[in-house]
């Protein structure tokens, strides 16, 4: 694949086209860096959602690839000689020859996806970002939006664990303990210790803990009137963490740890280091808790 040196001008990345012009817009064009085509009509809907973040996409690449559009009511022939019977439908010519594509409207993840792929990007660079998306969307609570990235990255690599480890957590989240462990199965057996698959198979055992689980409400109030209780606070904050909560597990066993570091031969602090692991290395969980309890083992 051929890519220009240096950004083409924003004005040039995307143009109008038709038949008459098509071997020099697209065909010519393209052996110099890859040419994507819309085939459009003013009466599609469709056609109208998927063009602005297609042209974003493209604007967005900094000159890797051009974007054509051709009206298929003004300009019929290139259509009809590629086959198009559904619009919008998108092309990708390089080197003067199709290589791409797909049909009607998709999400503007997978446009991202497709024209960077297009554009010439690696892998690692087209997963990096999908997955940042996914776990903030995770994060925010968008589990549609986070399952989608996911599986996006998925498709781009099968074995990826953090997407696995994404997709088992929005399962566990959904209280359906055995889909995550389900898809923690399609994890490489060579990746079996990875942190993320670890995580979550740490957070899985303590949603497993739910039926030991005394009542929180109850707990709570045992805290509330004996702040000294370490066994009421250590079980409330086991049912904080099958429920999900593992924050406010994390501060209750942070509580006990500063109090008495040693009570019950560390139980407070073995507990803590497994909701670290089913939170994951890089959540803010672990980090401001790991934070915490080095202050509090080392003031």
């Amino acid at each position: 694949m051929t890519i220009l040196e240096g950004a083409a001008p924003a004005a040039d990345l995307v143009k109008d086209g038709s038949d008459q012009a098509f071997m020099a817009d697209v065909i010519e064009a393209s052996r110099a860096q890859p040419v994507i085509v819309d085939f459009w009509a003013p009466w599609c809907g469709p056609c109208r959602q998927l063009g602005p973040p297609l042209e974003q996409a493209v604007r967005k690449a900094g000159g890797k690839v051009k974007l054509v559009k051709i009206n298929i009511d003004e300009h019929p022939g290139v259509a009809g000689q590629l086959g198009v019977r559904s619009i919008p439908a998108v092309y990708a010519f390089d080197q003067g020859r199709p290589v791409d594509g797909f049909m009607g409207v998709i999400p503007e993840s997978q446009i991202k996806l497709f024209v960077d792929r297009l554009g010439g990007a690696s892998m690692e660079e087209e997963i990096a970002p999908l997955l940042e998306q996914a776990a903030e969307s995770l994060k925010l609570g968008d589990v549609g939006g986070a399952a989608q990235g996911f599986m996006a990255v998925l498709q781009l690599d099968p074995a990826n664990t953090k997407a696995i480890a994404g997709m088992a957590r929005i399962a566990l989240q959904s209280g359906n303990a055995d889909e995550a462990r389900e898809i923690l199965d399609m994890t490489p057996p060579e990746k079996a210790n990875d942190p993320e698959i670890a995580g979550v198979r740490a957070a899985l055992d303590l949603a497993a803990n739910a039926a030991n689980a005394g009542d929180g409400d109850e707990l709570a109030n045992a805290v509330k009137a004996n702040p000294d209780d370490h066994q009421a606070r250590f079980d409330y904050a086991e049912a904080l963490s099958a429920r999900g909560d593992l924050e406010s597990a994390s501060e209750q066993l942070l509580s006990i740890i500063a109090k008495d570091r040693d009570w019950n031969e560390g139980a407070a602090r073995a507990q803590l280091l497994k909701v670290f692991e089913a939170a994951g290395p890089t959540s803010d969980v672990t980090k401001h808790g790991r934070r915490k309890l080095s202050a509090i083992l080392f003031s």
